[in-house]
């Protein structure tokens, strides 16, 4: 059925996501009481969302500041009245003129890139169309994906000097520590923040030390801005998985378990008995194919599965999972019992990796305290 504020869940059809807004809320209030403690700013970072509703949790203001990973999300907050906002992959030329109608729209979008060629693009666009486009140089943190090694003072001053030539607005540096996914020991955690910490740093100073503006200095992903000590020199952090949490996170020590916002609802539709099998109606289409916990000590298979009101069985998860059918086990190894589950049960699936258990559904069912739906907030897809 369509949900209606007051539905119950389990008048829902299945199977469909579910979103507790209080947790939602307690992880937000966190993430900026702990940055405030820091002395930095906090640019919600929007991709994992993709909601307005969301994002007016997450934001500080309607305006922003933020950061979307596409132009499709760039739209459509910036249709809402978000005004501050940094689009967080690098820039192709051809979406140049993309960028230049959402900024015709009032918005202040900046830019990310890391190579000569695409500062020659910018530069050619800002000179063009006389709009200063900002950018931000992205600099490699980890050697995880893209940007200039903080070091590399020849690069970084070559692409910094190109842009301002040409007529852009150079903002500063931006980082994504990525590696530090793939940590858990809260000291290793913490030297990869500040090894992050001190890459912007660095690069900030080699632009600064040849006469370029660098006012921003940007770093973020949800494990560093969880264990960072110290942000001397850093104007800004970057978060957006740990609004809602996700079982790779929690393996990481980034979030708890409880504190995990997000969960696909799904319905008991069969047994095989014999094999210690659970089927529900949610597989790879509902959870998404990620496996990212298989790399941890802990795998969670594709996820793991609780009652109506959110409560995790002892050791019960997706082991494995077909197109439209879940399968429902115990962990290998486990001396748990297998619960009662009979054909109709309503089950809540905590997800490995939140961005891509949303991208496979189009809108979020807000519970209420009592685990009713209170609002059906809609999410977008695309780029």
């Amino acid at each position: 059925m369509a949900a209606t504020q007051g539905t119950e869940v389990e008048a829902l059809d299945t199977p469909c996501l579910l979103l507790d807004e209080a947790r939602v809320r307690a992880n937000v209030a966190r993430m900026r009481a702990r940055l405030a403690s820091l002395g930095v700013a906090f640019r919600p970072h929007l991709k994992t969302a993709k909601s307005r509703e969301v994002a007016r949790l997450a934001m500080g203001a309607p305006a922003g500041p933020a950061i979307v990973s596409t132009l499709r999300e760039a739209e459509y907050f910036c249709e809402a009245g978000l005004r501050d906002v940094i689009y967080g992959v690098g820039i192709a030329p051809d979406k140049l003129a993309r960028v230049a109608r959402i900024r015709a729209s009032g918005a202040d979008l900046a830019v990310i890139l890391d190579s000569s060629e695409q500062a020659e693009a910018v530069a050619a666009h800002a000179a063009r169309s006389g709009d200063r486009l900002p950018v931000l140089i992205e600099v490699d943190a980890d050697g995880h994906r893209s940007g200039v090694a903080p070091e590399d003072a020849d690069a970084l001053v070559a692409i910094g000097r190109r842009l301002v030539a040409g007529g852009a607005d150079l903002r500063g540096v931006l980082l994504h520590a990525g590696d530090s996914y793939a940590l858990s020991d809260p000291e290793a955690l913490a030297a990869a923040a500040e090894a992050e910490r001190v890459a912007a740093v660095t690069a900030a100073g080699i632009l600064r030390a040849d006469g370029l503006p660098c006012p921003v200095v940007s770093v973020g992903s949800t494990p560093t801005a969880r264990f960072a000590r110290n942000l001397t020199g850093v104007t800004e952090v970057r978060a957006g998985v740990f609004m809602f949490g996700d079982l790779f996170q929690a393996g990481v020590g980034a979030v708890e378990p409880e504190d995990i916002a997000l969960s696909v609802l799904a319905t008991v539709i069969g047994h095989q008995r014999a094999k210690g099998w659970i089927i529900v109606d949610a597989g790879w289409m509902a959870l998404s194919r990620d496996r990212g916990t298989a790399r941890q000590g802990l795998d969670q298979g594709y996820g793991v599965v609780c009652d109506r009101d959110g409560t995790p069985y002892p050791d019960l998860i997706v082991a494995d999972a077909n197109q439209e059918h879940g399968i429902v086990a115990l962990r290998r190894g486990s001396t748990a019992a297998l619960p009662d589950l009979p054909i109709g049960t309503r089950l809540r699936i905590l997800p490995n990796h939140a961005c891509a258990t949303g991208a496979q559904h189009g809108s979020y069912h807000v519970l209420d305290g009592a685990g009713r739906v209170a609002a059906v907030w809609p999410r977008i897809n695309g780029w």
